[in-house]
């Protein structure tokens, strides 16, 4: 699944944008989201909060 767009990223910055880096970005990403709904959970929640990043 594709949380990060190439193209939005390229709209942002003015340097070139290498494959790796959106590669590298998704999975930082994944794994924040991951961490946050542990968070929620380890709180009794079923919602995850920009809090828990």
């Amino acid at each position: 699944m594709a949380l990060v767009n190439k193209s939005k990223i390229k709209d942002i910055v003015e340097l070139q944008v290498a494959g790796d880096f959106s590669l590298e970005l998704e999975r930082k990403v994944e794994e924040m989201i991951k961490k946050a709904e542990e968070r929620a959970r380890g709180n009794g929640r079923r919602t995850i909060f920009a809090r828990d990043l």
